[in-house]
């Protein structure tokens, strides 16, 4: 289970962090949450989809059904787009005591000396720095794909996705998914409709247009077992091109 710390200029002033190497840790991820600001980026690449939290629904990108797809044996990830919840690892927005968030880094990585440091005369590091500003924003954005997401539910267009998924000589299905009704979105009356204007429409449409990507999961699958097999390129740069994986948060660019 993943251990999440606080960071603590008092603390860890003199501590450091192994940066992440890869995407192993997601390697058994099926899904990832997604982000408003980011849809554009997202549409090549991935089906999209919505499960509950809570009594909420969040949307995410669908990686696979047993493990993730996108991430190679080697770490990599296949594809162009890595989608920005997983980018900032291994550092995250954690609620502390007061509720408030706080920067927090997985127990892992924290490391006495190897590494790269957290401080730098009481200060954090410019890596650290640009992390916090990354997720920052992030989580800022995060609270707007929120109400975008609670106007799709409120207006009722939200129902159960039975996705199954042809995965080598199977089908697998993601469980517990949900997508837009098209046909009750069409049928909203003028009033209903008139509250999903701009975000919550953009995130509709984003769902129903992403479901054409369903045979990426195929096709990486595909991939894995020419991967296992030492069948692929060894330059998986040749499929795909450079992951584009900084720390920016202008996703439109």
């Amino acid at each position: 289970m993943t251990q999440w710390i606080a960071v603590s200029r008092t603390q860890h002033a003199d501590k450091h962090y192994l940066p992440r190497e890869g995407y192993d840790f997601a390697s058994k991820q099926p899904m990832a949450q997604v982000l408003l600001a980011e849809l554009a980026k997202l549409l090549p690449h991935y089906p999209l989809g919505f499960i509950k939290q809570g009594e909420h629904y969040v949307p995410v990108a669908l990686l696979g059904t047993e493990q993730n797809l996108y991430v190679a044996p080697s770490g990599k990830w296949l594809g162009k787009y890595v989608p920005a919840s997983l980018r900032g690892y291994p550092f995250t927005l954690a609620s502390n005591e007061t509720g408030e968030k706080a920067l927090a880094i997985e127990a892992d990585y924290l490391s006495d000396d190897a590494g790269k440091p957290l401080f730098a005369e009481g200060e954090p590091t410019k890596s650290v720095a640009d992390t916090l500003a990354f997720l920052t924003q992030c989580e800022n954005n995060r609270q707007t794909t929120q109400a975008a997401c609670q106007a799709l539910e409120s207006a009722g267009i939200l129902t159960p996705w039975p996705l199954t998924v042809p995965i080598g000589e199977s089908r697998k299905r993601f469980n517990g998914l949900y997508r837009v009704d098209e046909q009750a979105l069409n049928t909203l009356d003028a009033e209903t409709y008139a509250t999903l204007q701009g975000a919550p429409m953009q995130l509709a449409y984003a769902q129903l247009y992403s479901i054409a990507q369903t045979e990426q999961l195929t096709q990486r699958a595909a991939l894995q077992e020419r991967l296992a097999q030492a069948q692929a390129p060894a330059n998986l740069d040749e499929l795909f091109g450079e992951e584009d994986d900084d720390l920016e948060f202008d996703f439109g660019s």
